[in-house]
């Protein structure tokens, strides 16, 4: 399959772990994930911001980034996602400059407005704050980005006099900017109205026909606000789990992922379980054949992303997989490498030169073995023996 441009491969790494975990451990395993991922050249990882419910213990996705930029070489690293409503604007913008520094360019930043129901009233807020908050904060931000001197007041939140930022992004095109548009129209709007990138993706449902519409709000929109978005700015989030056959990955995952959608995603969250009442050994196959999950070899899994991008009607510019830790370390490493090896090169073009020569071997292949063939009979004549009939099976002219 030829695309028009090399797709992105990373991960939405939130993270999820059992609360029953050893947070400890579970923060050491992320690092190490994401080093599994730099060593086989994977593009990205977006690390969420999380502050309750015993699941998702980074905090801070800055420090956490800090961190691992020092424990990788290339994959970029973004916040995925900052919930701008809990922060002040001008100091999100003072961090990521900072971390675009250290990070000599590697950093991106993804924006929402808060999805962790629990987190909210911590804060003393309430979530019809957040997306105007999201909308409002995002505009200030991208001022500072680009170095404007802004003067903004929003009474409850944040006063800026005069405001700029001393440093400026490492690149000269300046820092990614994403915006995570998921549940609801309104992020997607947002996104549209900046002219930003969108993250996008579901949990246990079909994924594909929410893509055109998401795209499809967000280019309006931004249309209407003088801007043109790119496919290539759009990543999409969702479930992949590779392995040597789809029985094997269903095993492998069937059971934690069981326990996220029932013990966190509904029963922490309060959000509608999925209709599924059987045992969680059969969980992961009821994903699969509900739409919801592309869980199998590297064939299927391909020809499952090659649906998904057919169905979002014009493509996007990157895949994400949702960074669930549901099997033991070396079957994560696993999966991570079939991926990699297997499936990447069909949507990044690096299959394309091997490829093409390949084939132009297989079809010169008896021209060439017979050139071959009949240098070695001159050589052999040069030396005075006696050339066989046949040498590297071609027949020879005596």
């Amino acid at each position: 399959m030829k695309l028009p441009w090399r797709l992105k491969f990373g991960l939405f790494m939130a993270p999820y772990h059992p609360v029953r975990d050893n947070m400890n451990l579970t923060i050491r395993r992320d690092v190490r994930t994401i080093q599994w991922l730099d060593e086989l050249g994977y593009d990205e990882v977006f690390i969420g911001e999380h502050h309750s419910g015993g699941w998702e213990p980074i905090s801070s996705p800055e420090i956490f980034i800090a961190h691992v930029a020092q424990e990788t070489e290339s994959i970029k690293l973004g916040t995925g996602v900052l919930s701008l409503g809990y922060h002040h604007p001008y100091m999100i913008a003072e961090r990521i400059l900072l971390l675009d520094q250290l990070t000599r360019g590697r950093v991106m930043l993804g924006l929402g407005p808060g999805a962790t129901a629990p987190d909210t009233p911590q804060l003393g807020l309430h979530p019809t704050q957040l997306r105007p908050r999201l909308d409002e904060g995002l505009g200030v931000i991208l001022r500072l980005l680009k170095g404007e001197e802004v003067t903004h007041e929003s009474p409850g939140w944040f006063a800026l006099k005069n405001a700029s930022c001393q440093l400026q992004p490492y690149h000269e095109d300046g820092i990614p900017v994403f915006v995570t548009a998921t549940s609801s129209p309104g992020s997607a709007r947002v996104a549209g109205k900046h002219g930003v990138g969108i993250l996008s993706g579901a949990s246990f449902k079909p994924l594909g026909p929410g893509l055109k519409s998401i795209w499809g709000t967000a280019s309006d929109t931004a249309a209407e606000h003088g801007h043109a978005l790119d496919r290539r700015d759009y990543r999409v989030m969702t479930r992949i789990y590779v392995a040597e056959s789809r029985e094997r990955a269903c095993r492998d995952i069937s059971v934690g992922l069981h326990e996220f959608d029932f013990e966190y995603f509904s029963g922490t969250l309060g959000r509608p379980a999925p209709p599924y009442e059987g045992s969680p050994e059969g969980y992961a196959d009821w994903c699969v054949d509900n739409g919801g999950a592309l869980f199998g070899t590297p064939e299927e899994v391909t020809a499952g992303l090659k649906d998904i991008w057919e169905s979002s009607d014009g493509g996007f510019g990157g895949i994400l997989l949702m960074g669930n830790e549901f099997a033991p370390p070396e079957r994560m490493r696993n999966h991570y490498e079939l991926l990699a090896r297997y499936v990447m090169p069909h949507f990044n073009g690096v299959l394309e030169r091997p490829m093409r020569s390949h084939a132009r071997a297989v079809d010169e292949r008896v021209a060439n073995n017979q050139g071959e063939a009949e240098a070695i009979a001159e050589a052999i004549r040069a030396a005075g023996g006696e050339v066989p009939d046949v040498i590297l099976g071609a027949p020879i002219k005596k």
